[in-house]
């Protein structure tokens, strides 16, 4: 019943509110398993919580979660050994959870592929990453802006290889027209209606939403509205930098499978 996201990628004290109201009596809540690194498998593992919800403090008539703490004790699947433990807070209205205390300590997640794309960047990331972890809003989408500003025109030129040929020439002219301002939104702009239809999932244009997104601002927004901004500028600076390398690391395979193929058949 406690989110898997929750307790996956929250920082100590952050708060997690929910569209409803968790179940009053804690009995039939659901145990989400996990995915985080295991020390002892040193990779990533799938964890399962292994005691119950309530303890033996609890009354056996009145299992309510409302206003408690819980201590959630989760098992590596792989070796059996490796133990995380989660102690959360939920509320009296039973739609917000936070975390109190944690083993082994939270941490900040990065990519190896963005580490390595954004290269002298990656560390302005990470520091928008823990500005997000701790709610603070209007600083992680302050960090997620400068960098989509810093790494805008490699990350234009970088779609451009993976434009279908009968929209390359206008993508060439309006990229062009990029490098005529400095203004991101501006740059976003010109590009986002000839993005490739590999990078628009379901046909949903991610350059679309950041340009939405990064020329709303941050002025008299709350840290909370911020926070939700932040959010949609890093998924999506993530989802086109995987996106771009993925697609070209299999251009790469397939064109080294029929370059070996064509020079077989040369061959004989």
């Amino acid at each position: 019943m406690i989110p898997k996201i929750f307790l996956e990628e929250y920082s100590l004290f952050r708060q997690y509110k929910m569209d409803k109201s968790a179940p009053l009596n804690i009995d039939s809540w659901y145990k989400s398993p996990i995915n985080m690194k295991c020390y002892k498998c040193n990779s990533e593992q799938t964890f399962l919580m292994v005691n119950e919800y309530y303890h033996n403090g609890y009354d056996d008539i009145n299992y309510s979660g409302k206003n408690r703490v819980f201590d959630l004790k989760y098992i590596c699947t792989s070796c059996q050994l490796f133990e995380r433990r989660f102690f959360i807070h939920c509320n009296e209205e039973l739609n917000v959870f936070y975390k109190v205390g944690q083993y082994p300590e939270w941490e900040i997640k990065m990519e190896k592929n963005l580490e390595k794309t954004l290269e002298k960047h990656s560390k302005l990331f990470r520091k928008g990453l823990v500005c997000e972890s701790q709610g603070y809003g209007i600083g992680a989408f302050s960090y997620y802006r400068r960098i989509t500003e810093h790494i805008i025109d490699n990350l234009l030129d970088s779609i451009s290889e993976l434009i279908e040929i009968e929209n390359k020439e206008k993508y060439n002219i309006a990229l062009e027209q990029t490098k005529k301002t400095r203004v991101t939104q501006e740059k976003i702009n010109l590009i986002k209606d000839l993005l490739p239809s590999i990078l628009k999932p379901n046909g949903m244009n991610p350059l679309g939403v950041l340009h939405s997104e990064l020329s709303q601002g941050l002025h008299d927004k709350s840290d909370e509205e911020c926070l939700t901004s932040a959010e949609h500028v890093k998924n999506i600076l993530i989802y086109l930098i995987n996106q771009i390398i993925q697609s070209k690391e299999n251009a790469k395979q397939f064109t080294g499978s029929m370059k070996s193929l064509l020079d077989k058949k040369s061959k004989k």
